[in-house]
């Protein structure tokens, strides 16, 4: 699938780019290896379980249904809300932007078309600023 035929965001088009459910693991298994090694990640990996599977599970489920592909996360776990999921941390902004940068150098990584990985970041970005947002207001 090239960009010309491809619609970002459309049906399950995103899903296909990411390489299905294959690819989205790849994906978090390297998001969840840079939050590893990633100095500036540690506030972020302090927030997750020391044993990862569930966590890696979830995200790949999440992101499955997330970029039109089949509601995995649903079938499993039920509904989700990202912010309320996550309104239980506080998430500031150098939280916000330590898992961007993770997700961004796993991307990178991944055999995606150029464009779509802009695509992808850009997408990112949505939920991320709601997370913090809702934390954000849990403080006040």
């Amino acid at each position: 699938m090239t960009p010309r035929s491809c619609e970002y965001g459309v049906g399950d088009n995103s899903y296909k780019m990411a390489g299905e459910l294959a690819g989205l693991t790849q994906l978090v298994d390297e998001f969840y290896n840079n939050m590893d090694e990633v100095t500036g990640a540690k506030k972020i990996r302090d927030m997750h379980p020391e044993d990862l599977t569930e966590s890696r599970q979830k995200l790949v489920y999440f992101l499955s249904g997330w970029l039109g592909g089949p509601r995995l996360y649903r079938e499993h776990y039920g509904p989700i809300s990202i912010p309320k999921s996550h309104q239980h941390l506080h998430i500031g902004l150098e939280e916000s932007e330590a898992w961007l940068s993770c997700m961004e150098k796993a991307v990178a990584k991944q055999p995606y078309e150029a464009p779509f990985k802009l695509y992808l970041m850009e997408q990112l970005q949505v939920p991320a600023q709601r997370i913090r947002q809702v934390s954000s207001a849990r403080k006040t």
